[in-house]
């Protein structure tokens, strides 16, 4: 899927790519405060708590976690709903508690080792989750070639407007730069990450005057008004006035704190099996569980927004080298030194160098092979893919669009398979005869299934042979219970052969009036069942 070498990582590599990432993280986490409605520094400071417990014990070494934009969503609910009671501090209390009990109930999720299930996804579901997210990130980094026009709209949002004349001009300039020195320097040498050398020497050169382009500290004076971030280390959040034991608070939180773990969740281990694809091993999905809710925790006890994997940095990281546990740590101590005592430093990188990188890291994610498999792979599954993929365009919401592609891949698959069941007549007499099935027979093709039958027109000995068929589930033993009352109506004895010893038991306790022969090799699959069988109830 990805064009990443597959090696080992060392010292070095991980060392220099966290500090890469620790520069592009910077403006991609003051942009997602912003859609959070809160302070930059917030951003900052939840990209270093929730990076540095990830990256230390989490469960994939070298995936990078950080704020991002699908939790920005629905922090912003939060904070509104805080807000909107009116009383001051209330909205930022609101906003760090449903971040605790997030990080709290993802906890839960690990201790209940329920983290293994997200590799269920399908591969179509996977392409197009990878697909939506690179183009989410291109359509992100579009907001860099706009600037703000003075004015405000009727609510007071700042109006931005685009880039013009020789603005424009040095912006598409020094980010095809940045992208050409990404792209050719791996051919002169590996010795350090193509993405640092990048950003190094589009920043010093626009620092010395030798190109005119806009900084960190120019989009963020354009986004607030002000290119100041406090840079003293965050103190414990103070939630006391929260009205706890009212239910209404309650049903404001719940819900808003279920969503952030959620999607911080699902997100997470998927970045985690892209990550595991392209080294090569296997991370391990509930201690990330674990490390997310510790990290969610504690960002919100700081006083942050809280965060997840960011796909984009995990897989900058992976290109410039990093792959063990150092590169994520690394990532967050840097931006925490530059926070602390070196704001100025990335205050002054040019935006037009981070946004080239990230351009190179979406050429990279997206699945360039789907137009490819476009008349070749089943229809089904191109479908998938393309519906994954528009879901996480237009909404921005990766959960919803993976939660909609299982859905839509279940559906799909119950449908083809609803047609996969084959039933013939391998042996007639005037006295008997035996079918032979072939195929799964469940909720979706117990249907065709029993249309196969005609009881009037039969024989009156009917053998029914389950040797290649299995039945998955109750709404098989239904069907059957269907046949054998149809066929004792019409005055025939019906006999059931090769069902698993699972099955033979549901249809005797039912009371099915139906001889079932009993054979050395029967098969001893069991049937997915409800906690009550409405068959026993018969």
């Amino acid at each position: 899927m990805f064009k990443f070498q597959k090696k080992r990582g060392n010292l070095k590599d991980d060392v220099l790519s966290g500090l890469t990432v620790s520069l592009v993280l910077v403006p991609e986490a003051i942009a997602f405060s912003f859609i959070a409605g809160v302070n930059p520094i917030i951003g900052l400071w939840s990209a270093v708590f929730v990076g540095f417990i990830t990256a230390a014990f989490g469960g994939r070494p070298g995936m990078i976690c950080g704020a991002t934009g699908a939790i920005a969503v629905v922090a912003a609910k939060a904070f509104q709903e805080g807000g909107a009671t009116g009383i001051e501090g209330m909205d930022y209390k609101y906003l760090f508690f449903a971040l605790i009990l997030a990080g709290v109930i993802q906890t839960v999720v690990g201790l209940l080792k329920l983290g293994r299930y997200i590799r269920l996804v399908p591969h179509p579901v996977m392409m197009g989750f990878v697909n939506g997210l690179a183009v989410l990130i291109a359509m992100g980094q579009f907001k860099f070639f706009k600037t703000f026009t003075g004015d405000f709209d009727a609510e007071g949002n700042r109006i931005f407007d685009w880039l013009a004349g020789s603005q424009m001009a040095w912006m598409v300039g020094l980010v095809l730069g940045t992208m050409a020195i990404v792209v050719f320097l791996p051919k002169l040498t590996k010795a350090v990450p193509p993405s640092l050398v990048a950003i190094v020497s589009v920043g010093l050169a626009t620092y010395f005057g030798l190109f005119d382009g806009r900084t960190v500290a120019d989009v963020l004076e354009a986004e607030s008004g002000s290119a100041a971030i406090n840079t003293s280390f965050p103190e414990i959040a103070n939630l006391t006035g929260l009205p706890l034991g009212q239910l209404d608070f309650w049903i404001i939180i719940l819900p808003i704190s279920l969503t952030i773990a959620m999607v911080g969740l699902i997100e997470s281990l998927l970045t985690l099996q892209l990550i595991d694809e392209i080294t090569e091993s296997r991370g391990k999905s509930n201690r990330e569980c674990l490390a997310q809710g510790a990290a969610n925790i504690l960002s919100g006890s700081f006083g942050g927004m809280g965060g997840c994997a960011t796909i984009g940095q995990s897989l900058l990281n992976m290109k410039s080298g990093g792959r063990g546990r150092t590169s994520g740590i690394v990532g967050a101590l840097s931006l925490a030194i530059f926070i602390l005592f070196a704001s100025p430093l990335i205050m002054n990188i040019p935006i037009a160098a981070l946004v080239g990188v990230m351009f190179m890291i979406v050429i990279a994610t997206f699945e360039w092979s789907t137009f490819k498999t476009i008349g070749k792979a089943p229809n089904s599954d191109i479908f998938v893919i393309l519906v994954v993929t528009f879901v996480t365009i237009f909404s921005h919401n990766l959960a919803l669009a993976v939660v909609v592609g299982i859905i839509v891949s279940a559906l799909t698959f119950a449908v083809q398979s609803s047609k996969h069941v084959i039933v013939e007549v391998v042996k007639k007499s005037a006295d008997e005869k035996i079918y032979a099935v072939e195929g799964m027979i469940y909720f979706a093709s117990v249907s065709d299934f029993v249309d196969h039958f005609q009881a009037r027109s039969d024989t009156p000995n009917i053998v029914i042979d389950f040797e290649k068929a299995r039945i998955c589930d109750h709404s098989g033993i239904e069907a059957i219970h269907a046949l054998s009352e149809r066929y004792r109506k019409a005055g025939k004895n019906l006999r059931l052969r090769h069902l698993s010893t699972d099955c033979r038991k549901i249809i005797e306790r039912a009371g099915t009036l139906v001889d079932i022969e009993v054979l050395p090799d029967d098969p001893d699959y069991t049937v997915a069942r409800l906690k009550e069988s409405p068959l026993e109830n018969v």
